[in-house]
């Protein structure tokens, strides 16, 4: 969010407060994802007419002892926070849709609140990004249109460019989350995009470490003597890795505020967490994940090693988790593995299942959108439907529909389970990697003609069968109360 939105949204919340009969009307104030919700001394002297012509204002619901002000999940924490400052009122934090405190959540509860929040405010150009990288493989594929066409080139530099440059852009929403400076979590992702660190790993090997071990990586430089180990694509489309960069940078600033001369906090301060944050990711928190990564690829080999049963086993625990690998963006492995299958024997039959895991998740949203009343998240569900439906970008279902709500998310998962274990039960193969959703299709279809169509098929039933169990388990499991994490 850009700083003049903000200071809209803080503008729209001076004039809500105004507008409600000012301070002295306002008891206490509550927020949940898209709604400011205050409790007034006298609901007559709110001018709601005037409050829904603001601009930033979806709508107004006076009911239940509350004023609230619908202004969606991007904005709401804005608005939140200056309605509190300005007014004084007693401040309620987050609450349920319908009203209720938000109860204490695990660990595991409060980082997939953490990602999704980081996620939501650019859930509008990740759908936009989606879908063009979406319409271009379409538009190769029937022919209309080549890659080499300026046309083509131009449009997939906007479409893949978000994909690839997006630690830069999750250093700023992860900046906000954490109260750090959005130029500081802007500089980390530009220091794990940046080309020359990218391209380092096609370079000359100096070393590797863990050699003799399944978990053997290759080293192209070094840090003060310490190996820098690298994905071999660096760290491009990553998410968690700048998250937690930026986490630690955060902690970092505060620290380094609260201590430096005013005289040299200036520069000083975004000095030194720079040069301590940035080698810090590459020695730490990077390897970290690439180490995750490289487990999960010996997994699926030894899963599928099993004889008879192997196929069936590895294509349901594939499936069971994908989208948590997708989340924390350790997928990259299981795509590293496929591509050099198909490089070196012409198929590959670990990632053959993974298209049913996108169809779970599309078809718990489409559940979500003919059940729920709430209409601005319907307005993101329809296009994050359509993305993941026709073009297998599922990222916008996931981050902005299902993982907040956590039980359609988990659903997606489950329903993948069994379409994927029938797929790898048929030994269904994957002759080259084409994209997501119906763009993957062709993908399964033998060059050679021994096998014709028939790993389509499995797909496609594999698809069925899982799309059905997440549609059918959704829909009968949906409230739109069960909903109380924030944007």
């Amino acid at each position: 969010m850009s700083e003049e939105k903000t200071l809209a949204n803080r503008k729209l919340a001076d004039n809500v407060v105004e507008l409600v009969g000012g301070p002295s009307n306002i008891v206490s104030a509550t927020h949940c994802m898209t709604r400011l919700r205050l409790k007034l001394v006298d609901d007559t002297k709110a001018d709601t007419a005037a409050i829904e012509k603001l601009p930033g204002v979806i709508q107004v619901i006076n009911a239940n002892g509350q004023y609230q002000v619908v202004v969606g999940m991007n904005a709401i924490e804005d608005v939140y926070d200056e309605a509190v400052k300005v007014s004084g009122a007693e401040a309620g934090g987050e609450v349920t849709l319908d009203g209720k405190p938000v109860e204490k959540q695990n660990a595991v509860s409060k980082l997939i609140d953490l990602i999704s929040g980081i996620i939501a405010p650019i859930l509008a150009v990740l759908c936009a990004a989606g879908m063009i990288k979406g319409i271009l493989t379409i538009a190769v594929f029937l022919g209309w249109m080549s890659d080499t066409d300026g046309l083509y080139q131009i449009l997939y530099a906007a479409g893949d460019g978000f994909f690839y440059f997006l630690p830069i852009i999750l250093g700023y929403t992860s900046a906000k989350k954490f109260h750090c400076s959005e130029f500081i979590g802007m500089t980390l992702g530009i220091a794990l995009t940046y080309p020359t660190m990218v391209n380092i790993t096609s370079g000359e090997v100096l070393g590797t470490v863990f050699a003799g071990t399944p978990f053997a990586m290759n080293y192209y430089t070094t840090l003060l003597g310490i190996p820098v180990i690298m994905p071999s694509s660096g760290y491009t489309s990553s998410v968690i890795p700048i998250i937690l960069a930026v986490w630690v940078a955060a902690k970092l600033e505060h620290y380094f505020r609260a201590h430096f001369n005013e005289y040299v906090k200036f520069f000083f301060v975004p000095f030194c967490v720079l040069v301590i944050t940035v080698p810090l990711t590459y020695l730490v928190i990077g390897p970290i994940a690439t180490i995750i990564t490289n487990a999960l690829s010996l997994l699926f080999n030894s899963l599928y090693n099993i004889p008879v049963v192997g196929g069936a086993i590895g294509g349901a625990v594939l499936t069971a988790i994908w989208q948590p690998m997708v989340v924390f963006g350790f997928h990259w492995s299981v795509i590293a593995l496929m591509l050099m299958n198909i490089g070196s024997q012409g198929y590959d039959v670990i990632m053959a299942p993974y298209m049913v895991c996108s169809f779970a998740q599309v078809f718990a949203v489409l559940a979500i959108i003919l059940k729920t009343k709430d209409t601005s998240l319907k307005e993101l569900a329809i296009p994050a439907f359509i993305t993941g439906f026709f073009f297998g970008i599922t990222e916008p279902c996931i981050y902005g529909v299902t993982l907040p709500r956590k039980k359609p998310f988990w659903i997606s998962c489950i329903a993948s389970v069994p379409g994927g274990l029938f797929i790898g039960l048929m030994g269904t193969r994957m002759f080259e990697f084409t994209g997501g959703a119906f763009c993957a299709l062709p993908g399964f279809v033998d060059p050679s003609g021994a096998m014709g169509a028939s790993c389509v098929v499995y797909v496609l039933i594999g698809i069925a069968i899982s799309s059905v169990i997440s549609f059918v388990a959704t829909f009968a499991t949906y409230k739109d109360e069960t909903v109380a994490q924030k944007a």
